[in-house]
């Protein structure tokens, strides 16, 4: 039976490429990439941990990714955040637990460590400018919670929107 399947199975040729000799012609074509001016922007969590009374001022900080294409400058603005109030000059975290939510801790957002620049969302005043290497750069964003009167216990958060204008 075996005999009979290899007589009717597709006979296999193994073609090998000619060799031509009576000359050659040649073609050239374009090949194109456009780049246009183009910036994205990455954030990471800014946490000031689990703390208890806010006698002390509490620092910490955090990080932005922005790649843009090379030679592109731009800026980082960071808004106010989500919390109804909040404005650059006086950002506010809100609690989180029932009949909480209009209980607030206030918080900055700096340029700098030593908490003097402080950061917003006008080009040309209260933002970080640079320019694109095309490779993603990291910017510092340094967070404080200054001393103030103490709220009842909770977990307050907020959202800031970072963003990039190129």
């Amino acid at each position: 039976m075996l005999a009979g399947a290899l007589l009717f199975a597709p006979v296999v040729q193994i073609a090998n490429a000619a060799v031509y000799t009576n000359g050659t012609a040649t073609a050239t074509f374009t090949v194109s990439l456009t780049l246009q001016a183009n910036c994205t922007i990455a954030a990471t969590p800014l946490n000031f941990g689990t703390n208890g009374v806010l006698a002390t001022a509490i620092n910490q900080q955090t990080t932005l990714a922005v790649t843009c294409t090379n030679t592109t400058p731009y800026n980082v603005g960071l808004d106010g955040g989500s919390v109804a109030g909040s404005t650059v000059a006086a950002r506010l975290l809100a609690g989180t637990a029932t009949g909480n939510t209009g209980t607030t801790v206030a918080f900055q957002l700096y340029q700098d460590a030593g908490h003097s620049v402080p950061w917003g969302i006008t080009q040309g005043t209260n933002t970080v400018a640079g320019t694109g290497t095309g490779a993603a750069q990291s910017i510092t964003v340094y967070g404080q919670v200054p001393a103030q009167a103490t709220p009842k216990p909770d977990l307050y958060q907020t959202t800031v929107t970072a963003t990039v204008y190129f």
